[in-house]
């Protein structure tokens, strides 16, 4: 199964409890884009503590219990409370708080762009909050730990992206 079907099956339940999540990481990139990121997960952001990580890891994510049941109730396992990770055969599947964002990445919740497919709702980041996403997420040492390299290339390509907006705009 295409990552971006499974994530389609998640947001069509959030939905029915109400959450509308938003598409992020490279899942979210490659729906934007139309490009094969190489994905090594999906990250679907959901409200939740603006302090991120500072916040305690069964109160980072508002409605937790409520997203929990639906994931085990889709078949997930809970692999790691911390990152909020689930796993379900070779699909790997982490929930992050997008309150914390405006923060972290000057990215405004307003700018966020809503999509409809059929019936599922959910939101997807625009390239510039992209850009803002990837560069402040280059500075954290964890990801720089982990090699960043992909995240590097993501952000050489969304400059040009964004370079080639603003001249066909002028």
């Amino acid at each position: 199964m295409k990552k971006i079907d499974a994530f389609l099956i998640i947001a069509k339940e959030l939905n029915k409890v109400a959450i509308t999540p938003v598409l992020m990481g490279s899942v979210g990139l490659e729906y934007l884009t139309k490009i094969d990121w190489q994905a090594n997960d999906i990250d679907i952001h959901v409200p939740g503590n603006p302090n991120g990580w500072d916040a305690p890891d069964r109160l980072r994510i508002y409605q937790w219990d409520l997203i929990l049941n639906i994931m085990l109730g889709l078949g997930f396992q809970l692999t790691n409370l911390h990152e909020h990770e689930f796993q379900k055969g070779d699909l790997s599947v982490a929930f992050g708080s997008i309150d914390c964002l405006p923060q972290f990445a000057n990215v405004d919740l307003q700018d966020l762009v809503e999509n409809n497919l059929g019936s599922i709702k959910f939101l997807t980041p625009t390239l510039q909050q992209f850009m803002n996403i990837y560069t402040a997420s280059s500075m954290d040492s964890y990801r720089q730990q982990q090699g960043n390299q992909k995240d590097l290339s993501k952000i050489v390509f969304l400059k040009k992206q964004l370079s080639l907006k603003k001249e066909n705009n002028k």
